[in-house]
């Protein structure tokens, strides 16, 4: 696993440990509950996905429930996508699902593939390079995005290898921050969000490791400090009034990363993590959600990790 995939499981994992144990046993059904007979997860409704099988794995990680069985079967599934073509997001979250099965169970799923096939994923996502030195989801696209130039950096750590060009990157990273502090996703927006701004200090973090200096931390930690709701999650963007799961988990880990998660008052993100927490298993994703997911399950156990030491979980 890559360092900062590590690191980011790790965190996650040792934060879980410290919750109740039915807490973790409900989620851990839940999402074992969730896989497919082809060993697949899906969304809320359709068939398996690359996408929603990482999700699914990737929460059972955290929670120490990632058994050989459900491996044995996501294998299967995983290998089923060998030959289909792929676009950003489904290249990472294949590649994380194979290093998940493999760390648990030893399943290899990518034994038998040609010798070279990481330098072959590797020229793959570099047709996904756009002109101003980012990436998009597929090839052709007129301009980056931050969110798939992160995925991009993900994908060559998991293949061992350097982003290229990563002055470059930087520069684009660059001009996608904004004067509050924040990143925006594409070039023409102009107020930040809370995802964007998770992706791109990621990216750094990536090509720079720890050494972020305080103009590029302060600044950013002031627009993240801003989001929380009255609920106590934190929000996309500063119009929209309603906090969610996706935002709560991608802002308090940058805060995190960044060493200042107290900025936010973690024991009330915390009571508004465990409202959206469902009894039978699973979580919503905000108070006007109606259903549960794989991937809101992994934000909210992922937050649940990430807070848990902000005060005694009930």
């Amino acid at each position: 696993m890559t360092n900062y995939l590590q690191d980011l499981n790790d965190r996650i994992a040792a934060g879980v440990a410290r919750l109740p144990g039915p807490l973790r046993e409900r989620q851990a059904d839940y999402l074992a509950s969730m896989q497919n007979p082809d060993g697949g997860f899906s969304g809320r409704e359709g068939e398996s996905d690359l996408y929603y099988t990482g999700f699914g794995l990737r929460g059972l990680s955290v929670l120490d429930a990632l058994t050989p069985e459900i491996c044995e079967r996501a294998a299967r599934f995983l290998r089923e996508c060998l030959t289909k073509q792929a676009s950003v997001v489904d290249f990472f979250s294949f590649l994380y699902a194979t290093v998940l099965v493999q760390a648990s169970s030893g399943i290899d799923v990518l034994e038998g593939s040609p010798a070279d096939w990481r330098q072959r994923v590797a020229d793959t996502l570099d047709t996904f390079r756009t002109k101003d030195h980012g990436y998009n989801k597929s090839p052709g696209a007129s301009s980056g995005s931050t969110y798939h130039t992160f995925l991009v950096g993900l994908c060559f750590e998991l293949l061992g290898q350097s982003l290229p060009n990563p002055d470059e990157v930087l520069r684009f990273v660059a001009s996608r921050r904004r004067d509050d502090g924040g990143y925006v996703e594409v070039a023409a927006m102009r107020r930040s969000g809370t995802n964007p701004t998770a992706a791109a200090i990621g990216l750094l973090h990536l090509l720079k490791g720890n050494a972020l200096n305080a103009d590029e931390a302060e600044p950013t930690i002031d627009y993240l400090a801003e989001m929380p709701s009255m609920e106590g999650g934190l929000r996309a963007n500063d119009r929209i009034p309603l906090a969610d799961l996706l935002s709560t988990f991608t802002g308090c880990w940058t805060l995190a990363e960044l060493g200042a998660l107290d900025r936010i008052e973690p024991a009330r993100a915390l009571e508004y993590v465990t409202s959206l927490e469902r009894e039978e298993g699973g979580f919503l994703g905000g108070v006007w959600d109606e259903a549960t997911d794989v991937e809101y399950t992994f934000y909210g156990v992922g937050s649940l990790g990430l807070l848990a030491g902000s005060k005694t979980m009930p």
